[in-house]
């Protein structure tokens, strides 16, 4: 049985095989012991995206009380979630997300704990995901942003818009005319400023439209 630790854009931690190209966590939300979730679904605001692997070390998953390892598809899904890359693991790209995030937001680079305030504002909506009017078309969005509609969730890349699945994307003919914006107001202006979310191999387009 897979353990409930992957994570959607839409914030949820659901239990499926699949496992993505980012870890990451948002605290102690487990019992070791049975290796399963608490009720609550985050202990911390510093909601951030890590390595799978970093120098050398994988960590065994759900076992210990340090933190709680959540997977993602990608980045996208990730910062969609509300989480941002890691200080610790991802050096380069927390600097790179933070200047994007001045530019794109104004100001001065601010510290970690500061985005996080403003993330934990923008993703939820008491203890469910918020969701934001689009600022402006789906097609016209960076690349890297992500709008729901309905349950389903699709990112955006190249102006196309690509169906969210745990297993990867698929190219859609959906109308998007009633979306909503999944990605925090603020992580899409970092986007929008220049910032690369790394994306899963499937966002390059492949497959039959949806």
């Amino acid at each position: 049985m897979p353990l409930q630790n992957r994570v959607t854009p839409f914030g949820e931690i659901v239990a499926t095989p699949e496992r993505g190209l980012f870890t990451g966590n948002r605290g102690i939300i487990h019992d070791p012991v049975t290796r399963t979730l608490l009720p609550r679904r985050w202990a911390s605001r510093a909601w951030i995206i890590c390595l799978c692997e970093f120098r050398g070390v994988r960590r065994k998953v759900m076992a210990g009380r340090s933190w709680t390892e959540l997977f993602f598809l990608d980045e996208a899904t990730a910062l969609a979630a509300g989480h941002r890359p890691c200080f610790f693991c991802r050096r380069e790209a927390a600097e790179a997300f933070r200047a994007a995030w001045a530019e794109g937001c104004g100001g001065s680079r601010p510290l970690a704990a500061e985005m996080d305030e403003t993330l934990h504002r923008e993703r939820l909506a008491g203890r469910r995901k918020r969701l934001h009017p689009l600022p402006a078309p789906p097609e016209e969005l960076p690349d890297g942003a992500m709008v729901a509609k309905g349950t389903a969730a699709f990112l955006i890349v190249g102006g196309r818009a690509m169906l969210w699945s745990a297993a990867g994307y698929r190219r859609s003919r959906s109308s998007l005319a009633d979306a909503w914006l999944l990605t925090p107001p603020s992580t899409l202006r970092a986007l929008a400023a220049g910032y690369s979310a790394l994306l899963h191999p499937t966002a390059a387009g492949a497959g039959r439209a949806a």
